[in-house]
This record gives structure tokens, sequence and C-alpha cells, in this order.
């Protein structure tokens, strides 16, 4: 999604043209709802005829109320159900607030933290996305209007359990989330067997930057790295990915019964598409020596 063009034209699409695939994604709009400059980033909500509302970060199409099943649930998941028992978990960004109300649907979960550095974000998805939103009241929510990497490297060590890093592309806000440094940070923080999971963009265009990814979270002594694939439509090329790295312990299984007798409703995670997801293609799997 980096550098994008983008425009809302008179024939009221979005599109999202995004120079380094070649493609370009658009969504028919009926109307621009809001539109505003933070110190950190543009926003825009956009109201469109297929899609539910659609928020925009500096021309970088960020959530759809159609879709953002996919990239949340994914995001959480498979994570929460490698762990033996959650009880504390900081996610990094994700204003949109999706994520941290699939964290708060597993009862193990004691405390979530959500760590995002502009507030408008999630000021915008109250109004605007408020079902993703209705977990922010849970007394085990904390929502931090903060700096994450600051927040992570003023961690006590070994004091949580699992860390999602809900970010937006590796450039200006998100950029120090992407490198040895934080990842360092993290695995300090982690207890025994903890798990990092962060969003690593697209295989089709970005594989170096998740092979990087994956050799800076070994370097911070993360003992076992699996990327996990799953679609997602609103984004460059469709298809997206999330990194998972553990300390300590490996990632070869899953609580499978845990995911087959969840007591909450999910719209695609399941034991099987959490299968799916760790198998690789073979381009994949040759560029990550596997």
């Amino acid at each position: 999604m980096s550098a994008p063009q983008q425009n809302a034209t008179a024939q009221n699409w979005f599109t999202e043209q995004h120079a380094r695939s070649g493609s370009s994604f658009g969504l028919r709009i009926k109307e621009r709802l809001h539109a505003e400059q933070t110190p950190y980033q543009s926003i825009e909500i956009y109201d469109t005829t297929d899609w539910g509302k659609l928020m925009v970060i500096d021309g970088c199409t960020m959530v759809s109320t159609r879709d953002n099943f996919l990239y949340h649930e994914m995001m959480s998941h498979p994570a929460l159900f490698t762990h033996a028992r959650a009880k504390r978990v900081v996610i990094i960004g994700g204003g949109d607030c999706g994520t941290l109300r699939e964290v708060l649907r597993h009862e193990e979960v004691e405390h979530a933290v959500q760590v995002e550095i502009d507030e408008r974000v999630t000021r915008l998805a109250e109004q605007y996305f408020p079902e993703l939103c209705e977990s922010n009241a849970d007394p085990r929510a904390e929502l931090l209007f903060i700096d994450g990497i600051k927040y992570m490297a003023e961690q006590e060590p070994e004091s949580i359990d699992v860390v999602i890093v809900d970010s937006t592309d590796p450039v200006g806000p998100a950029e120090g989330l992407f490198n040895a440094d934080f990842y360092a940070s993290c695995h300090r923080a982690l207890r025994p067997s903890g798990i990092l999971v962060q969003q690593s963009e697209s295989p089709l265009v970005h594989l170096d930057l998740i092979k990087s990814m994956r050799t800076a979270m070994r370097v911070a002594d993360f003992q076992a790295v699996k990327t996990l694939l799953f679609p997602q439509p609103l984004y460059p090329t469709g298809w997206w990915s999330c990194t998972m790295a553990r300390k300590g312990a490996d990632l070869s299984g899953f609580r499978e019964r845990g995911a087959a007798t969840k007591q909450f409703a999910t719209r695609y995670y399941n034991v099987d598409m959490h299968k799916a997801a760790l198998a690789l293609p073979e381009f994949m799997r040759e560029a990550f020596g596997e």
C-alpha cells in the first residue's frame, strides 16, 4: 500500500493505484463522509454502495465494513489458539479496534491493551464502525494513545503473553515497528512461550520485506517463525499475510480442540483455515529455505 495514487472521481469511485504491483483497487462510493488531517496522517471516511463504510489513511484503503473480518480474525485467533493460555495481550496499532474485539472474545484474556498513536483513528472508528468498537468498554480493555515503540521498550520483562502488531505499512509512524530493535523489545517483554504476530503485507509484492522481518525476528532471538496467508480484497493484490514468532518454543501446533469448540462465532477463522494459512506455496518455501 506504499506510495499510492488515489482519487474519488466524478463517477463516484474511490481508487487506490499501487505502482509497485502495477494494479489498482476501486470501490464505488455514495459520498465522502469525513476528511481530516491529524498530526500523524490524513484520514477519510467514505460510504460505499456495496462494501459499507471505508476508512482511508494517507490515500491507502485501511478497513471496510464488508471484508474487515478476514484481517481481524487472522491477526488474533491463530496466535491466541497457539498460545496455551494468553492472559495479557498487547495490540500495537489497531486503532479501528477490530483486533481488540476479536482478542476479547477469548475468555482467558484478562487484560488487553491497545496502543494506538493516533487517537483520531479510534474516535472515527467509534463513529463510523461501531461494530468494531463494541468491546472498547469491556473492563478488560485498556486504550492508550501513545507511541507503541516506546511503550514496548518500557514494559517489564516477561509480563506479556501475546503482542499483536496491527500496523499500517512500514512508512511514517509505523516504520520503526519492522526492525530487530523493536522485536527485541517484544522478546524481552514476552513471557516464556510468548508470541509476537505482525501484519506482513502481500507475499506477491512484499516478499523481500517478509524475508527481512523473519530474519530480524530471529536476530531478536525468537526461536520459531511462521508466515500465515489469507485473502484481503481491500489491500493491494488481494492476498495478505501475517508473520508469527515465538519465544522459547516452536509453532508446529495449536489448540485444535479449543479452536473447534470455541464459544464465539467467526466468519473466516476455523481449525481448517488455521492449518491452511500455515501452508506455503513453493515460491515462498524456496525464499524462506523451508
